[in-house]
């Protein structure tokens, strides 16, 4: 697989989770930061943010997990993310054609929703919030950090302290090797779910850091929903080798 077709899925994952929201609340992620609550602006120059975390009710995971694995999110991103495929013919034993571009799509959402489940299960397992927050820190290398932190971590207990979070390693994995095992060809082994994995992960990343820097103000589409970013998972279907 050449590396420059990574490049597309990594730009629409990314550009989608810009158009995505976050979560509405923020705890302390370390020195010179702060928390922030994702309570509506009210339109005045002295408005003020809640800075205190609130734990995810069970309904709100229930309702995100549903948003996060059915959404238009990730949908689209499948949609697009199959475009890339079949304009690269990934895999080639699929061919050419409107059949096989649905193939490709239904491959990536399959990927998506594997990795979606995963996270949230495990995350469910280990009492874990896995929601994405937007560090109210000051400084570009600081918010670069957290976003990118954010990818391996998740928030625990009462107050959102950040922990190494298996789930969130692990869910990207889980799903491309799903994908191996489930509907690939048969030449592809463990190894190319691995692979497949890397990239979910780092187009995870990647999305992070457009969460972080691209804000669509308060009113933009979804705006009030609590959701973590699963944009990317579907992407990892053209990292496959040819």
């Amino acid at each position: 697989m050449k590396r420059t077709r990574v490049v597309p899925f990594l730009i629409a994952a990314i550009y989608l989770a810009g158009l995505a929201p976050r979560g509405r609340a923020q705890s302390p992620a370390g020195a010179g930061s702060s928390s922030s609550a994702g309570s509506a602006l009210s339109g005045t120059a002295d408005a003020r943010l809640d800075l205190t975390y609130y734990r995810p009710t069970e309904k709100t995971k229930i309702r995100n997990y549903f948003f996060d694995a059915f959404g238009p999110y990730p949908v689209a991103g499948a949609a697009i993310i199959g475009a890339v495929g079949q304009a690269h013919n990934a895999p080639p034993e699929w061919g050419q054609g409107f059949q096989a571009y649905g193939q490709r799509v239904g491959s990536d959402f399959g990927i998506a929703l594997a990795t979606t489940t995963t996270r949230y299960a495990l995350a469910e397992a280990f009492r874990e919030d896995t929601l994405y927050y937007r560090c109210e820190c000051k400084g570009v290398i600081r918010r670069l950090e957290h976003a990118v932190i954010s990818t391996v971590t998740a928030r625990h207990g009462a107050d959102g302290h950040r922990r190494l979070s298996l789930p969130a390693i692990f869910a990207p994995y889980a799903g491309t090797t799903t994908a191996i095992y489930g509907w690939y060809p048969n030449r592809y082994e463990v190894k190319d779910g691995l692979r497949m994995g890397n990239y979910a992960l780092l187009a995870f990343m990647g999305a992070n850091i457009a969460r972080e820097f691209i804000y669509g103000g308060p009113h933009t589409l979804f705006s009030q929903v609590d959701r973590p970013g699963s944009l990317g998972t579907a992407s990892a279907e053209t990292a496959s080798s040819h």
